[in-house]
């Protein structure tokens, strides 16, 4: 009997240890099916998608904003012709710069047997605005050029010629005459763009036909020092020599910018880009078409209000810009402004940076009258200023250049811009460099070199090119004059005797 009842207590036991084995795997397997219809129902979602629901408002591609875009893009080619200068072969001392050993070489033996002038290539990009093939690009990429080829998406050739350029914001307009149907790229709003928008460049670095990048904005309203009206757009999204004239797009398609500018010290992106905001471009397109920007003028010379300039004139803060001179008989000196005032308001918008004032002012229709607002002394004013009209200076005849007085030095003078400064394989990119010393004249007896950058005339500096003529004017025939100059790394002094050639 005991016997028997162990039998049935391990067959209980086995029957309950069976169960719930079965148990377990009824549970397993209905979760795995249950997990396999969630997959079925609800995929696995592509890192774009992630990326998207991440950062809501972020593109999963950018495919179909280029494929609308691209046909609108061109390639834009140029040739022009560069003046080595004085007909010296090499106006930067020789093949390989100031610093070349064969500088002495090149200059004995080859002075005059090489042609004065050259053609030079150069690479832009640009877009579509209208049907009737007007296309905006930067003026730095068809200025001074002798045939403007324009390249189309499909591989369709062109030549163009310039409608209207404007050199202080650097853009220009160019026109194709084309049997095929043009399509314009639609123009945004730059206003509304914000920081860490997402923006996509498009155009032709190094030559690479319809490159795609994209970025986002990393700054607004920039000032890098490239020229009196700019309000530049700054991105991460790479733009490269070759860019510049092409789109900068917002995520409709819309343009929103023109690349410009890039900050590098290699020639290539380093993800800082400049792009003109598409608005300051609306807003000369009219005069572009007809060739001609006329600005306002206001006749102040202003400076940077700094912490110690706001201590010493007493003011509230920094901001506004310091009228640092009126010009005799313009708009400003018959209103009333003088030199001392800062300006906190033109036109009924606050002047936060001394660099807004230009902008404003040349954007200001000739004739209109303005409230200008003024702090004088410690006490606000508000006076009526009628805007005048800014006359561009025209760079005189060939006569009149040779005529230039660092001419009667022997040599040739430029103010140093980045490019320049490649070219001559300088470190330095801002001030006034020599890019070419006449043998036998005052500046070669002087020892002075092309590359030797200009800091001083007798101890007073040497701003810009401008200023370095306008102090030279003073220098009669016999007059020695003491230069401090920069060469590489070193600093000397120079003296050199003004004689007629």
């Amino acid at each position: 009997m005991k016997g028997m009842t162990d039998f049935m207590n391990v067959s209980t036991a086995f029957c309950d240890r069976l169960r719930f084995w079965w148990m377990r795997r009824i549970v397993l397997w209905t979760m795995i099916g249950f997990s396999a219809g969630l997959f079925l129902v609800f995929p696995v979602q592509s890192k774009a998608h992630q990326a998207a629901r991440a950062l809501p408002g972020a593109p999963g591609s950018f495919a179909g904003l280029v494929k609308k875009a691209e046909g609108s893009v061109v390639n834009i080619s140029t040739v022009k012709t560069i003046d080595r200068g004085f007909g010296h072969p090499f106006s930067f001392g020789g093949p390989s710069g100031p610093e070349d050993p064969f500088r002495d070489f090149f200059e004995r033996f080859f002075g005059d047997q090489f042609p004065k002038e050259f053609k030079q290539k150069n690479l832009g990009s640009g877009f579509i605005i209208d049907k009737e093939g007007h296309i905006l690009t930067n003026n730095h990429v068809v200025e001074k050029a002798d045939e403007i080829t324009v390249k189309l998406a499909d591989g369709k050739t062109f030549q163009a010629k310039i409608v209207g350029r404007d050199p202080k914001t650097d853009l220009a307009l160019i026109r194709i005459k084309s049997d095929q149907e043009l399509k314009p790229l639609p123009m945004g709003d730059s206003d509304r763009l914000e920081v860490g928008d997402w923006v996509v460049a498009m155009g032709n670095p190094f030559g690479l036909d319809n490159t795609v990048t994209a970025g986002i904005v990393s700054a607004k309203y920039r000032h890098i020092g490239a020229g009196p009206y700019e309000n530049f757009i700054q991105t991460d999204a790479s733009i490269n020599p070759g860019n510049s004239g092409g789109p900068l797009l917002n995520t409709k398609g819309e343009v929103i910018g023109i690349n410009t500018a890039i900050f590098s010290q290699t020639g290539g992106s380093i993800g800082i880009g400049f792009a003109i905001p598409i608005n300051m471009a609306r807003e000369i397109l009219d005069q572009l078409k007809k060739g001609k920007v006329v600005r306002g003028w206001l006749g102040v010379m202003i400076q940077k209000i700094t912490p110690e300039l706001k201590e010493k004139l007493g003011l509230p803060d920094e901001n506004g810009a310091l009228v640092a001179d009126v010009s005799s008989g313009g708009p400003a000196e018959k209103a009333g402004i003088q030199r001392g005032d800062v300006i906190v308001s033109f036109d009924g918008k606050e002047i936060d940076e001394m660099n807004e004032l230009p902008y404003l002012v040349a954007s200001t229709p000739i004739g209109r009258v303005v409230p200008v607002k003024v702090i004088r002394k410690g006490r606000e004013k508000t006076l009526q200023v009628k805007i005048g009209e800014l006359k561009e200076e025209r760079p005189g005849s060939e006569e009149e250049a040779e005529a230039r007085p660092e001419r009667r030095l022997g040599m040739k003078i430029q103010d140093l811009t980045p490019q320049l400064a490649r070219e001559m394989g300088l470190s330095e990119t801002r001030g006034v460099v020599i890019v070419y010393v006449d043998g036998g004249s005052s500046a070669a007896e002087a020892g002075l070199r092309p590359g030797d950058i200009i800091l001083e005339l007798d101890q007073h500096s040497v701003k810009n090119a401008s200023d370095f003529l306008k102090k030279l004017n003073r220098y009669k025939e016999g007059d020695t004059i003491l230069f401090l100059i920069k060469r590489g790394d070193s600093t000397l002094y120079v003296t050199l005797k003004v004689k007629e050639r």
